[in-house]
């Protein structure tokens, strides 16, 4: 499967797990789980086709495993802007845990911290390098440190997706460090 193939697979899935299951007239368990040949047979269905060895290939491939397979189930990782509660446990984050945006974004997440926007959680990476690459999805690329330990220790409640993304419902200002430059 060459990469364009995977990169478009990848975004189609990406779309319909997260955003838009009803477009392909799949509904989503409470999890975000639907079966793999429900999945498989609605996208045929709306001349998107894609075989289980190409399906299996992007969900081992995308180097931020962005899927999941349970069995005869498969399910979007996070950033859901559709209803699920993906029952993932409360975990303790590392001391300090990173976001990649953008300089325009700025001046609002000064005013207000991190907010989900369309997403259920908010989404920080473990290092720099990640939220780095998160970042320059958008432009070039400005890290804010989040003060995960002290958010924690204030009642916050962190997640961890099996991807190593870190959900948490907002990050309040106070809890932001912002680079000198950008």
């Amino acid at each position: 499967m060459d990469e364009r193939r995977t990169v478009k697979v990848s975004k189609y899935l990406s779309k319909h797990l997260r955003h838009q299951p009803e477009r392909l007239g799949l509904t989503l368990d409470a999890a975000g789980w639907v079966e793999i040949d429900d999945l498989m047979a609605a996208c045929a269905a709306h001349g998107f086709p894609f075989t289980r060895a190409e399906l299996d290939h992007v969900v081992a491939a995308n180097d931020k495993k962005r899927f999941a397979i349970d069995g005869t189930r498969i399910r979007a990782s996070q950033g859901h802007s559709v209803e699920v509660e993906l029952g993932l446990p409360p975990a303790t984050p590392p001391a300090y845990l990173y976001h990649g945006t953008v300089a325009r974004a700025l001046d609002a997440i000064r005013a207000e911290g991190l907010r989900p926007m369309n997403r259920h959680d908010v989404h920080l990476s473990p290092d720099r390098e990640t939220a780095t690459r998160v970042g320059a999805r958008r432009g070039r690329p400005v890290v804010l440190s989040v003060d995960a330990g002290a958010m924690h220790r204030d009642g916050h409640v962190f997640q961890v997706s099996a991807n190593g993304v870190w959900l948490t419902k907002a990050v309040p200002p106070r809890y932001l460090r912002f680079p000198e430059k950008h």
